[in-house]
């Protein structure tokens, strides 16, 4: 699936928005790319994730571990597709933890899946909640690279879309010093 298609299935879906975003990074930009409004459509997704799970079986994973809450849907098709278990970590207290059971067994072979990417401070915290506990990240991926290839991981880093999306540190934003809008956050940090 070539980066031009993959922009075609976000388009489709409405999950290309434009306007004053805050980002989970806390960084500003005027596209978010809204993976649940693909998510939505589980033809689209299929496709999707089918070329993604393309690129990650050479890694030979035993399971697939995203971030919540972006990450869940994701994760699940791409160990469906892989043909293996899929958890995920979420936030408590602040921090990125494995909760509801959820464990990962010593040198176990693990792919760090997340929808969109900008600055990957989530994905750099499941690959150190997994290393601790001694499992393997054999790579990490994403259904969109919003760094263009910029952000580094420490292990391969497979990407289905690699787009440079302009973002500002809030203090830099040119939507903000022009006082057109505040900043809307549309992803899922902070979610309770």
């Amino acid at each position: 699936m070539t980066d031009k298609e993959v922009l075609q299935c976000y388009e489709r879906t409405g999950g290309v928005l434009k306007g004053h975003f805050l980002l989970t990074s806390g960084r500003h930009s005027d596209t978010y790319m809204q993976s649940a409004k693909l998510f939505v459509h589980p033809d689209e997704a299929v496709k999707i994730v089918a070329a993604l799970a393309e690129k990650l079986a050479p890694y030979k994973p035993d399971m697939v571990v995203s971030p919540a809450v972006g990450g869940i849907i994701l994760g699940y098709e791409l160990s469906k597709q892989l043909g293996v278990t899929n958890i995920f970590a979420e936030r408590e207290n602040g921090e990125m933890t494995f909760r509801r059971g959820f464990a990962l067994e010593k040198g176990m072979k693990v792919v760090v899946a997340e929808d969109v990417v900008t600055t990957g401070g989530s994905v750099k915290e499941v690959i150190a909640l997994c290393e601790k506990v001694g499992a393997q990240v054999v790579a990490c991926a994403s259904v969109v690279d919003r760094s263009n290839g910029k952000v580094e991981f420490g292990v391969p880093y497979v990407p289905l879309l690699s787009m440079e999306v302009t973002s500002w540190e809030a203090g830099d934003c040119p939507l903000c010093k022009a006082g057109a809008s505040a900043p809307y956050k549309p992803g899922s940090r902070g979610v309770k």
